[in-house]
């Protein structure tokens, strides 16, 4: 079995690991990180639409 493999097994496992023991604190993650990543791509949105409009 390759390295990749494992990690993403053993990534796979410690997720359910803490979706199960740890829902609200998980979910509160995944939300952050998902806030995060819409601000990124209004950040860039934004300089696109700086650039071409002048």
């Amino acid at each position: 079995m390759d390295i990749k493999k494992i990690l993403i097994i053993t990534g796979a496992a410690l997720l359910v690991f803490f979706l199960v023991t740890q829902p609200v604190q998980s979910a509160g993650i995944v939300n952050s990180i998902l806030t995060s990543l819409r601000e990124g791509a209004e950040a860039v949105i934004t300089f696109v639409r700086t650039v071409f409009q002048g």
